[in-house]
């Protein structure tokens, strides 16, 4: 199989030593593989000067989409440890999560990394730029935000969004979504 051809294979989690994160995501460029390595911008600060930077979203893992059947080139590249799943199985990551990752990155909205949370309601964006998307939102210090998790790395963004974007999905309608990776609602103090 030829990595370069137009492919409907499944994206999986890879993760990868500390801070080779976009020497990873080069070399699987490199052999052909599509690759997702999510990247926000960061200031940083030292006493004579800041700079901004764009770090990884998710520190030690990167997304590539390829079969699963031949993944041995992607376990050899130099700088990954493994491929997510249970136990010796990988586990394919939903593409409905990879496009709110993708959708949430492209907005340009200011993003802050979030621990996994408890499944709540579901609520929907109704407008701006990540109207479509379902997620958990949060009332923190009377901001509003909206969380987009990848259950299998136990990892979510939060993202501020205006109170006006959000409709909240019908309990019944929230129930049947519901499951590892869909988002819902939690308030918090």
């Amino acid at each position: 199989m030829n990595p370069k051809e137009p492919t409907t294979d499944a994206w999986y989690a890879i993760s990868v030593r500390h801070k080779f994160e976009q020497m990873v995501s080069a070399a699987l460029a490199g052999k052909g593989y599509e690759e997702y390595l999510p990247l926000h911008r960061s200031t940083r600060s030292w006493s004579d000067r800041s700079k901004e930077l764009d770090l990884p979203l998710f520190p030690g893992y990167l997304f590539c989409r390829f079969d699963v059947q031949f993944r041995l080139p992607i376990l050899t590249t130099p700088g990954v440890i493994a491929i997510l799943g249970a136990g010796k199985t990988p586990v394919a990551v939903p593409e409905r999560e990879l496009d709110a990752v993708k959708t949430v990155v492209g907005s340009g909205l200011h993003l802050v990394l979030w621990p996994q949370l408890a499944v709540g309601s579901s609520v929907l964006i109704e407008r701006g730029p990540l109207k479509g998307l379902e997620g958990i939102t949060l009332d923190i210090k009377k901001k509003c935000r909206l969380i987009v998790s990848v259950p299998l790395l136990q990892r979510s963004v939060a993202v501020e969004i205006e109170r006006d974007w959000v409709r909240p999905l019908s309990t019944s309608n929230a129930a049947r979504r519901i499951s590892p990776g869909l988002p819902s609602v939690a308030k918090v103090a």
